[in-house]
């Protein structure tokens, strides 16, 4: 969809589901839309309804000033990240967007040492949902999910089109609509990053929730708090995810931890002994592959 697209739909859908009565107008029988008017929220923002419709129509020759979108995002009672999204869709589509695509630094050494030294699960993981880094009680909690150069290192991907992740996560359709909102999020800043848009194109076909959910156009950043698994080795767990800022920003720390004493306490420990187990068999594994089976450079 292009850009003035997604401004009228959001600006569209964020008007739908404000009541009137919420914002001090009084109506009187039956409405044919649902939420507010245009001209309510024009009204309510300080603006013409001229302005304002021709705002939600994503022409190009309005220049609204900040002033101007906070005031609607007030009217509309958009939260902070609605507001922030607002303001970056409106710039992409009344001026010239950012020419250059995200651009992510690989974490360096530190950031793994770092991430190795934690005993709990732990990801680097970006913007578009690229996983940079696991440590060990990562890849055991999350089944499935690699980090990069393996094609299995894309979160979205992994959270949608794995059928085990319904499995692994008790509350997946609150986890998979909070990633859709990021992917928002993230796509509102970086109209013209391609491997982001090819990602929400993949993901659009592949899966109806996501299609259904990104028609919705909610925007979210809220991946931390409380996260429920049934994990197919140890059963059930409750952990917290805390998430992080790493770099300039575009790369996130998130970190898993339980309540000391608990029963998922015990269960993140029997996971590390299994992981443990893991590795250790994996090592011998590739110790045991006969070495005529190995390359040597100019064999």
């Amino acid at each position: 969809m292009a850009k003035n697209g997604e401004l009228r739909e959001f600006l569209r859908t964020r008007r739908a589901r404000v009541k009137p009565e919420d914002v001090g107008i009084v109506t009187g029988g039956q409405r044919r839309v649902p939420g507010l008017r245009r001209e309510e929220v024009a009204m309510l923002a300080g603006v013409s309804l001229d302005y304002y419709a021709r705002l939600e129509q994503g022409r190009r020759q309005l220049q609204p000033s900040d002033q101007v979108l906070d005031a609607i995002a007030r009217a509309l009672r958009l939260v902070e990240v609605e507001r922030l999204y607002l303001h970056n869709l409106v710039r992409s589509t009344v001026a010239a967007p950012k020419p250059d695509d995200l651009r992510v630094t690989a974490p360096d050494a530190g950031m793994r040492l770092m991430l190795d030294s934690l005993r709990t699960p732990a990801i680097i993981i970006d913007v578009r949902g690229d996983v940079h880094a696991m440590n060990r009680m990562g890849r055991a909690l999350l089944v499935g999910l690699e980090p990069m150069p393996s094609t299995a290192a894309s979160h979205p991907r992994w959270l949608f089109l794995q059928p085990s992740t319904r499995d692994l996560f008790t509350d997946w359709e609150m986890i998979a609509r909070v990633s859709v909102g990021v992917l928002r999020e993230a796509a509102g800043r970086y109209p013209r990053d391609k491997e982001l848009h090819a990602l929400i194109g993949e993901l659009s076909v592949a899966s109806p929730e996501f299609r259904s959910w990104w028609a919705e156009h909610d925007v979210d950043t809220r991946c931390r708090g409380p996260k429920r698994f049934h994990h197919p080795v140890v059963g059930e767990i409750v952990m917290h995810v805390e998430a992080m800022q790493l770099q300039d920003g575009e790369l996130w720390l998130y970190a898993y931890a339980v309540e000391p004493g608990s029963h998922s306490a015990e269960a993140i420990r029997l996971l590390g002994t299994w992981a443990a187990t893991q590795d250790a068999e994996e090592t011998t594994d590739q110790a045991r592959v006969p070495r005529s089976t190995l390359h040597t450079p100019g064999e």
